[in-house]
């Protein structure tokens, strides 16, 4: 690779990285492409990203950015997992990888300024998605609503059938 793909390259990654909200860092020693495209789809899938560079290359461009924490933590094979929108995705689908890969090791990541050790991520991915967690604020709120209603039809309904009685009652 010459000087001025690595540069092309450098400046590539600084801006996705510094768009991400969240990154994830593990090492992937051991794991086969086919294991990384899948990784890599499910990723996609997800809304995040799967980036594997030369270390080197990757702390360069790390500087710059909310990130430079992470510096420390590319030694051997490593492997970016990073998302611009949802925090908790890149987070979710390496863990479950990880599972299901024992070659696959999290050494940590990072949300804003804050480095995360490896349970900190696993914790991050126990969270429920954004989708998940919007419909149960929908829940919540229209939970409410709907118990309003039925206190409100109650009477209404309560009435009609008295109304109802008492025109079905035969005249005296």
């Amino acid at each position: 690779m010459d000087r001025a793909s690595k540069d092309a390259l450098i400046t590539s990654l600084n801006g996705d990285l510094s768009k991400a909200v969240a990154i994830v860092v593990a090492t992937h020693s051991g794991v086969n492409v086919k294991a990384l495209t899948v990784l890599r789809n499910q990723m996609r899938k997800a809304g995040a990203k799967l980036k594997v560079s030369k270390n080197r290359l990757t702390k360069r461009a790390l500087e710059g950015t909310a990130y430079t924490g992470l510096a420390d933590m590319f030694v051997g094979p490593c492997v970016i997992a990073f998302s611009e929108d949802d925090v908790i995705a890149p987070a979710k689908v390496a863990v479950a990888f990880a599972k299901d890969n024992e070659a696959f090791k999290l050494l940590g990541g990072a949300m804003g300024n804050t480095v995360l050790d490896v349970n900190a991520i696993k914790a991050l991915a126990s969270l429920p998605s954004l989708d998940e967690l919007r419909a149960k604020i929908v829940g919540v709120v229209q939970a409410p609503a709907t118990k309003i209603a039925g206190v409100v039809q109650a009477p209404a309904s309560q009435l009609a059938r008295v109304l109802g009685a008492y025109a079905n009652k035969p005249a005296a």
